[in-house]
């Protein structure tokens, strides 16, 4: 069985790194790789880099930790983009979490 994903969209790496730390201390999570997007509406954000979150656990282990990333993530930005979590992810979705902005130069 697939395990869940959750993701979490925040403002700035540094924000990235508080949410994956808060949610890896808050339930029995792995991180993948961080995802980064810098949109075309950039200069008006608060941060002009989007930084996307993947946890990787159980449905109830992920829940906890995108809630608990979700707070630290406001506590250093003020806000979060977006979150969303998949309980068990298709096998072509699953290709899709590879992917990242960046490890690309």
């Amino acid at each position: 069985m697939a395990e869940a994903v959750g993701m979490l969209e925040v403002f700035g790496l540094v924000a990235a790194f508080a949410a994956a730390d808060a949610g890896c201390k808050a339930a029995n999570v792995r991180i993948e790789t961080f995802d980064k997007n810098k949109p075309a509406n950039a200069d008006s954000l608060p941060v002009p880099l989007i930084v996307m979150v993947k946890y990787r656990g159980s449905v109830e282990d992920v829940r906890a930790a995108v809630d608990a990333g979700e707070e630290a993530a406001k506590a250093v930005s003020g806000d979060i983009v977006a979150k969303y979590i998949i309980p068990r992810p298709e096998q072509d979705t699953e290709k899709m979490f590879k992917l990242s902005g960046l490890d690309k130069n």
